[in-house]
């Protein structure tokens, strides 16, 4: 195991190096990279490295005119290729790079592969940072924290930088946010927040899925500290934390990975596996033990020095599939003939074997877009042993739909009702994600065909039945107040839209739908099983109207949803149940503060005798245009629980910092 002396010096062990060969050294960051540290009474940097096929290595800093040969480092004997050396004087905040020349005589200047402090953009330096010290007060969050398999999981995708800007223009610092986003968060009923990718990248519009710093929080937003902060503040508000992760493909600029000593060592070395020909980026290579220590090290690195509840596993049909969006010349079958990456399958096994290891009850939810089997299966069972799945197809058949003019929406049908065969055999995340609101797909409320008034009818549908289908649920920023236009990726989201009531009435309509799905069990509590679902008519394809039951542990807790995909009203349709007795609205899209024309059944609906749809009893109910209708069995006269929030008709964009609404 790693060896400390009583002063902090810090020095690989031959276990330490052994694991490291071996792909199994899952905390190498607390080695490699730079550390600050005392060795015999005198204060500096310890720099550790991997270059094997280094001819020499040194650290060039703005202190030594960045000339390497001034503080050259030394190769640990029997290490295979680490090298490892003491700066003095070198502190906190120093800029550094590895001075590495080749075998062909080569300069190169590379950022730290394991530094967890950088310049800010367009500046590609390392500098010597710290992830120590940070007093933590997330520790009740971190005791009660669970597998959200039977809780509420309603995540608010967000890029911290176009979320909203402060009045020139700049960016909020993730301590400022603090101040921001939480109690908006707060407001609007969501449970998680997901941040997407913050490891350090060079170019603002890859949206850091083009890493070059796998243990660096952007410096954009500010220090590792402050992230630290931000996600504390958050478990104190009992708000999950998620965090974008891509171990599929990194970047090709000259400070990062590439080619890192000289030769290909972070990629494969066969150019067929290693170009990701679509995105300009290489692959890992997933048959490297070294890149195991390394990647798996950086997933719990999230996890455990910045208290992230889970990662989001960015394209991992990419890591899997050796054809994954290239020409047929551009790759070869594996032995068997296949398309498979046997490498990246196994690595998945493993890393999602070591995250569970260590933190049981971790979010590792997998964006997974082809149909391969088992990914939320465990890695004993011949899974990949991911515990979440986005659910892509739901994502494409139900945007297909709502984006479809409403007099061909009969002819679709099946869009609606083919996802709820399937949407038990994983365990699924459904994703309204930036991917769908960006590069000329519109946004959501922009995708809704009809006049103004029906397109936020039909976001407000989408949203309810998002809500209502089995599954955790994400939504990408923006999309709760109805962005009109599609993600400007370098602006903040549109807040002044919310100088306009059907706006604010979105908003309002959004925060009362997640509070109401917090408050109800029966929308999560049996989400993977289909003892949660069942179809009241799947085959109302005439009216576009879909109708089915949600249902917990409880059977008083049992749900009955309507939803309307004509902007047709009916005043009477009747759904069968199963008991007699009076049901009551608890929920309905069409309110006049949600933006509505306030089409409701505002007196409990007595069930009729006489059979409809296989059930003993039926309801007529009235269903507004583009309406989503939810009852419930009561007994008489029993007072249901309003919706909450009704606060929310109010404006609801984010207050600056000193708590001001702008």
């Amino acid at each position: 195991m790693t060896k400390r002396s009583a002063v902090g010096t810090q020095s690989l062990s031959r276990e330490d190096i052994y694991l490291f060969h071996e792909g199994n050294f899952f905390h190498s960051y607390r080695l490699f990279g730079a550390h600050l540290t005392s060795e015999s009474g005198t204060q500096g940097v310890r720099f550790t490295v991997w270059a094997p096929h280094a001819v020499s290595v040194g650290v060039a800093m703005d202190s030594n005119g960045w000339d390497g040969t001034r503080n050259a480092l030394e190769p640990v004997a029997d290490s295979g290729g680490i090298w490892s050396g003491f700066i003095e004087r070198a502190s906190y905040g120093d800029l550094y790079k590895y001075e590495i020349f080749s075998r062909s005589g080569e300069r190169l200047l590379r950022a730290d592969p394991y530094g967890v402090y950088a310049e800010v953009r367009p500046n590609t330096a390392s500098r010597v940072g710290s992830v120590e010290g940070y007093e933590w007060g997330d520790q009740a969050w971190r005791r009660k924290r669970r597998a959200p398999y039977a809780k509420p999981m309603n995540v608010y995708e967000i890029q911290l930088g176009t979320w909203k800007q402060k009045e020139d223009g700049t960016f909020y610092t993730y301590r400022e946010l603090a101040d921001v986003l939480i109690p908006y968060i707060k407001e609007m009923g969501y449970t998680h927040l997901e941040f997407m990718p913050l490891t350090e990248y060079p170019y603002d519009l890859s949206w850091g899925y083009q890493a070059t710093g796998y243990f660096a929080p952007t410096s954009r937003y500010g220090e590792a500290k402050d992230l630290m902060y931000l996600i504390d503040r958050c478990h104190q508000a009992d708000i999950g934390v998620l965090l974008d992760w891509v171990p599929g493909h990194f970047a090709k600029d000259a400070h990062g990975l590439r080619q890192f000593d000289g030769s290909p060592l972070y990629e494969y070395a066969d150019p067929m596996l290693a170009e990701k020909p679509g995105w300009g980026t290489l692959s890992f290579d997933f048959g490297k033990p070294e890149v195991h220590s390394f990647l798996i090290s950086s997933a719990l690195y999230w996890l455990e020095v910045f208290h992230f509840d889970g990662l989001r596993i960015d394209a991992v049909t990419s890591m899997l599939r050796l054809d994954f969006e290239k020409k047929p010349h551009q790759w070869r079958p594996n032995e068997q003939g296949g398309v498979e990456n046997q490498d990246a399958v196994e690595f998945l096994r493993k890393l999602n074997r070591a995250v569970f290891n260590y933190y049981p009850n971790a979010v590792m939810a997998a964006e997974e877009s082809s149909a391969w089997p088992l990914v939320t299966a465990p890695a004993h069972e011949g899974g990949l042993g991911f515990n979440y799945k986005w659910n892509m197809g739901w994502m494409n058949d139900t945007l297909k739909y709502v984006e479809t003019g409403f007099d061909k929406r009969s002819s679709l049908h099946n869009l609606l009702t083919f996802p709820i065969m399937y949407a038990h055999e994983e365990n699924y995340m459904l994703p309204l994600s930036h991917d769908e609101v960006v590069h000329g797909k519109k946004s959501l409320l922009d995708k809704m065909p009809g006049y103004y008034e029906e397109k936020f009818a039909g976001l407000r549908l989408l949203l309810g039945y998002q809500i209502t289908h089995p599954g955790k649920k994400l939504l990408f920023m923006g999309g709760e107040f109805g962005q009109f236009i599609e993600w400007k990726d370098e602006e903040q989201l549109d807040w002044l839209l919310l100088d306009y009531e059907a706006h604010r009435n979105m908003q309002a309509y959004t925060a009362a739908l997640n509070h109401f799905y917090l408050a109800e069990k029966a929308l999560w509590e049996i989400d993977h099983k289909w003892d949660g679902y069942d179809w009241i008519n799947a085959d109302d394809a005439n009216q576009s109207v879909i109708s089915f039951v949600r249902k917990s542990k409880k059977p008083g807790d049992t749900l009955y949803i309507l939803i309307n995909f004509k902007p047709i009203a009916y005043d009477d349709y009747r759904i069968g149940v199963d008991k007699p007795g009076s049901y009551q609205e608890v929920f309905n899209s069409d309110e006049v503060r949600f933006g509505g024309e306030g089409l409701l059944n505002d007196q409990p609906i007595r069930a009729e005798k006489g059979s409809w749809h296989q059930r003993d009893y039926h309801l007529p109910v009235k269903i507004a245009p583009l309406g989503m209708v939810i009852l419930k069995k009561t007994a008489p006269k029993k007072k249901i629980t309003e919706n909450p929030v009704e606060s929310a008709t109010t404006d609801s964009r984010p207050a600056t910092r000193k708590g001001k609404k702008k």
